[in-house]
């Protein structure tokens, strides 16, 4: 028997994607290269991994079971290279990651500015998209580590928390009323656009108590939300971790709830087949 581990490296990425053209994009390889790859494994293995559809491939129970293994030794062989990665210095390199405007403004800025300390001589390259759209990004290979609001749920990915924080609203005016969430739900309300996690959280929880979130005003980024909150356009609902200077010199002002909107997360992710650059290991161990 006679099997490489490239073989086993373009199997596992072809039982991920369940595509060989997926797996050949990936990999930047041919998809001829790819099928060539697995034709030579299920001969040495003397088994059939793959089942052929006119639409991608699928596992066979053979297949299954090699990929759990394989997939669990891939891993150990990556931490290794993690391991011995870290016991060297960057002096070149990239780190390509992506985040929304919020976070990446309130949140990541400070971490950037330390990692460019000490590393000067790794180029950083950063993207700002919705999570879902940072999602995209982390699939397709164009960055490496993505900063997300959580909860999201994809088993190709990694996920960790790496901050909490609270959706509040807030009001131009300082206010001695307790709003339950039915008298804020009345209110005219300036809340960000559907589309993203952010909203989708705090539309979820109202819903879960049976209310219908209506704004007057929908804009595309948290500081906007802070200005027409400043300007008395409505109550605005934001992160109040990334609203404390407005807070602090009473710009805003706190809006008390008798049912306060849960804490949800922030999170970093990457993709949990590829082996991540000593510049994203080292930018993580920062956060």
């Amino acid at each position: 028997m006679n099997i490489k581990l490239e073989q086993y490296k373009i199997f596992n990425e072809a039982a991920a994607t369940l595509s060989f053209s997926k797996a050949a994009k990936n990999l930047f390889i041919s998809q001829s290269a790819v099928s060539q790859a697995i034709h030579t494994l299920e001969k040495e293995l003397n088994t059939q991994l793959f089942i052929r559809q006119s639409k991608g491939v699928i596992l066979t129970k053979e297949g299954q079971l090699l990929q759990i293994h394989i997939s669990q030794a891939l891993s150990l062989i990556t931490n290794a290279e993690n391991q011995i990665g870290h016991l060297h210095e960057l002096t070149k390199g990239e780190l390509n990651i992506g985040a929304g405007d919020t976070l990446s403004e309130n949140f990541i800025m400070p971490y950037l500015v330390r990692f460019n300390q000490l590393y000067p001589q790794v180029t950083i390259k950063m993207v700002n998209r919705t999570s879902l759209e940072i999602i995209d990004l982390l699939k397709t290979g164009q960055i490496e580590i993505g900063f997300i609001n959580l909860p999201v749920h994809d088993d190709s990915i990694t996920i960790q928390e790496c901050l909490q924080v609270h959706d509040i609203f807030v009001s131009k005016f300082k206010e001695t009323k307790v709003y339950s969430l039915e008298d804020i739900s009345h209110e005219t309300l300036v809340l960000l656009e559907p589309t993203s996690n952010s909203r989708h959280f705090v539309d979820q929880y109202f819903a879960s108590h049976g209310l219908l979130l209506k704004s007057s005003i929908e804009l595309g980024s948290h500081d906007l939300l802070l200005e027409a909150a400043k300007n008395n356009l409505g109550k605005a609902c934001v992160i109040k971790e990334f609203s404390q200077k407005e807070l602090d010199f009473q710009d805003i002002y706190e809006i008390e709830l008798t049912q306060p909107i849960p804490k949800r997360c922030i999170g970093y992710a990457y993709l949990s087949r590829k082996t991540l650059t000593p510049a994203a290991l080292k930018f993580i161990e920062l956060i």
